[in-house]
């Protein structure tokens, strides 16, 4: 099964959508950093951990170095560092909608998917239709996420046809 590093960014993007059921219905396995999850995650989304969602812990080699990407890089937040930190600890892509964190995880070598990539996914493997998806956009839109609108939009129009 594919592991993805998720940050918290996803996860709220999802809820917002009404599509993190579906999220979890996706043959992959979702991890965030532990430290992520009690700092972030705990209080208002306990029940992930019911849906699938993985903790895992950065090792001593990956916690220096996202202390050292938290010291060098502006814009992610600490969480944000630590789910950089264990995508490359674990070799896997990282899931993140925050463009700047995109930014520096492609600078780190570290293969980037987003929120349009899991809502596409979950298109192709049936989960949800196009007409879901178009739904789950406005509910994203409407609760102030930030995704790339016309980006997304065309997206749909392309799968459709």
């Amino acid at each position: 099964m594919i592991i993805l590093i998720s940050d918290a960014n996803i996860i709220i993007d999802m809820e917002e959508g009404g599509l993190l059921e579906q999220l979890f219905q996706l043959p992959y396995q979702f991890v965030v950093p532990d430290l992520l999850y009690f700092d972030e995650l705990e209080v208002h989304h306990s029940n992930l951990l019911d849906k699938g969602l993985v903790l895992r812990q950065l090792t001593s080699t990956s916690m220096l170095y996202a202390m050292n990407l938290i010291e060098r890089v502006r814009g992610p937040s600490r969480n944000d560092c630590f789910a950089l930190a264990l995508a490359k600890q674990e070799l896997c892509p990282l899931l993140t909608g925050d463009r700047v964190l995109s930014k520096v995880a492609r600078t780190e070598d570290v293969e980037v998917r987003g929120t349009l990539w899991a809502v596409e996914e979950m298109i192709i493997h049936q989960i949800i239709t196009v007409e879901i998806a178009r739904s789950a956009y406005s509910l994203m839109q409407e609760n102030g996420r930030r995704l790339p609108w016309d980006i997304a939009l065309a997206q749909l129009e392309k799968i459709e046809l």
